[in-house]
């Protein structure tokens, strides 16, 4: 296949994709976890884009979520068949977003409003992970538009619930072994501004819930109650501390190349200041190489609680949230890996980096079922923060290998 005139075609289309990335940001798509509706309003306007440009079968497989006014969380797949019907080449992508925050921080535009400027097209969702989903569009209607037949069927998967487990998304579709062994499979939701990494391993992520409940008192008699912020605080820190020391190692595979242990989230405890608060309740994101035991971390947040409370009086409660272990890695030599790094190698004209990340993608449960996955795509890595942003040329050029690898 000659390929300057896909890559023409698609140049040709960014007006068309910019369009369709602010029309997607538009409609936010917020797991119930966070307060949302979930996906399908979203669902609803890319399966009308997707009839729209051919596809050979589109179909929805949804998972039930009593949590979201509809009942359901949708999550699409959309065919165009190859020459090769025997061999699926699979680009991945989500639906759902994050919650946008502090709206004060955004200062380009609202959240949901998308701005384009400087070549950046501003919005939540628009880097995670509505650029990849709409250069997968594209990669396909350009080669619908010119005719051609790919060498093999590619497939796109638009999932709900990547944000928060993704048991309502692609767990969803694994059990129902949607996929198969030997299918190509591409996750475009990491990577970095060059496009030059390809992330084949993940760390295991655990985040875990820590309630301490104490005695709520007026904060002029603390005598009389027990102060479940500040032995929180205490907790929170000494924790931190130790995970840290004790779970040390260097993994040069990973960027960063060591375990995470993060204080994050902090639910509110008491409305007025002179309230000294009976209950404190935070949160822990961990991020730990596959060198470690997750259990083992676990235990030992388990026992410094004990000694917590036995020094204190106070009731420390930890809960998992989310976790999802580490499987093990896409090899370098998967069919998979070589393909993307000989198409990048061939039409950017640099050398590919392989590695791991601490993030969390499909992709890990791709590994865990026994089906080589890579992550790729090309992006300034602003995900989840205020004035995210896609560049519209990184939209562009990634579609562009998406159709390439469909056909080459």
């Amino acid at each position: 296949m000659q390929h300057e005139p896909v890559l023409a075609k698609i140049e040709g289309l960014k007006d068309q994709m910019t369009n369709m990335l602010s029309q997607l940001i538009r409609i936010p798509a917020i797991g119930p976890e966070n307060g949302g509706e979930g996906e399908l309003k979203k669902a609803e306007e890319l399966t009308k884009i997707l009839h729209s440009i051919g596809f050979d079968k589109i179909e929805r497989n949804d998972a039930l979520d009593p949590r979201v006014p509809s009942g359901k969380r949708p999550n699409i797949l959309a065919y165009y068949y190859g020459e090769n019907k025997t061999e699926t080449l699979w680009i991945v992508t989500h639906m759902d977003i994050v919650p946008a925050g502090e709206e004060s921080l955004w200062t380009m535009t609202k959240p949901f409003e998308p701005l384009v400027k400087d070549g950046k097209l501003f919005g939540r969702g628009s880097e995670d992970n509505m650029q990849p989903l709409v250069g997968s569009i594209y990669a396909v209607k350009a080669l619908k538009d010119l005719n051609i037949k790919p060498k093999r069927t590619v497939a796109l998967a638009l999932v709900s619930d990547e944000e928060h487990g993704s048991d309502y998304g692609i767990k969803h579709l694994i059990k129902q072994q949607i996929f198969h062994k030997n299918d190509l499979v591409i996750v475009p939701d990491g990577g970095n501004e060059t496009g030059d990494f390809i992330e084949v391993a993940e760390k295991t992520i655990l985040w875990i819930k820590i309630t301490t409940s104490g005695k709520q008192i007026h904060a002029s008699t603390p005598d009389k109650g027990l102060n479940a912020h500040r032995v929180g605080i205490e907790y929170a820190t000494s924790l931190d501390k130790l995970l840290h020391e004790k779970y040390s190692m260097h993994d040069e595979l990973f960027d960063p190349p060591v375990s995470t242990f993060e204080p994050t989230r902090k639910d509110r405890n008491v409305e007025a200041v002179n309230i000294i608060p009976g209950e404190d309740v935070t949160y822990f994101d961990f991020r730990i190489l596959p060198n470690y035991d997750a259990e083992k971390v676990l235990a030992d947040a388990y026992a410094l609680a004990h000694d917590k409370e036995n020094r204190t009086g106070v009731k420390i409660k930890i809960e998992k949230v989310q976790e999802t272990i580490a499987p093990k890695p896409t090899s370098p030599d998967a069919p998979i890996a070589v393909m993307l790094k000989e198409t990048l190698e061939k039409t950017r004209g640099f050398k590919t980096r392989i590695g791991g990340i601490g993030g969390g993608t499909c992709a890990a449960y791709f590994r865990k079922a026994d089906i080589p996955a890579v992550v790729w795509c090309t992006v300034d890595e602003v995900a989840h923060q205020p004035n995210e942003y896609a560049k519209i040329r990184n939209l562009v050029d990634d579609a562009k290998i998406f159709a390439l690898m469909a056909s080459s």
